[in-house]
């Protein structure tokens, strides 16, 4: 069962990340991470064409509040997010009772192969389980997302089982689906 959220006024800090609500300040940041190709394909979605197309996703991320923005402390760009997303509907039973959500995170080109992804993605999954209370916390991944199963696998997700994820592109990708229980919740 998916857990309401709320993460506008969410701060979370770690020795090179301030995870935060993004602010209307933070366009030309998401449009510069946003707009590289390759970078949103990785998660299913296309690349951003126009700053508008930014804005848009903006806006919905500072509507929907449950997506922090990335910020690197030593420049201070936002370069990339983690959201806490409704859960698939591809849950195990075992699952559908009880609270979660579905982590998704994005990073700029840039920042790639640096452990920033994790840094954030466990400081989120540690708020998630102690502040927000979730029982679990589902992640997908295309499979041939090596980048994305690294940091899952680091940040403790085990494999529940393969799925088909359509893309917001009307494709089809073979997603395999993985769980971190909250270990306070045994």
């Amino acid at each position: 069962m998916d857990a309401m959220i709320d993460l506008s006024n969410t701060i979370l800090e770690t020795q090179r990340l301030i995870l935060r609500p993004f602010c209307q300040e933070d366009l030309m940041d998401l449009y510069a991470y946003a707009s590289i190709p390759g970078v949103g394909e990785m998660a299913g979605w296309k690349h951003h064409q126009s700053i508008e197309e930014s804005q848009i996703i903006l806006d919905m991320f500072i509507r929907e509040k449950k997506t922090l923005a990335v910020v690197f402390k030593f420049n201070q760009k936002v370069i990339g997010s983690i959201g806490l997303e409704k859960t698939s509907e591809e849950l195990d039973e075992s699952y559908k009772l009880r609270l979660g959500r579905d982590i998704g995170y994005v990073l700029a080109k840039d920042y790639w192969g640096q452990g920033l992804m994790v840094e954030g993605v466990k400081k989120v999954i540690e708020h998630a389980f102690n502040v927000l209370n979730l029982d679990f916390i589902t992640c997908g991944y295309f499979i041939h997302n090596h980048r994305s199963q690294s940091v899952n696998r680091k940040c403790g997700f085990r494999f529940l089982k393969e799925i088909k994820y359509e893309t917001q592109q009307n494709t089809i990708e073979i997603t395999n689906l993985t769980v971190l229980d909250n270990p306070h919740h045994q």
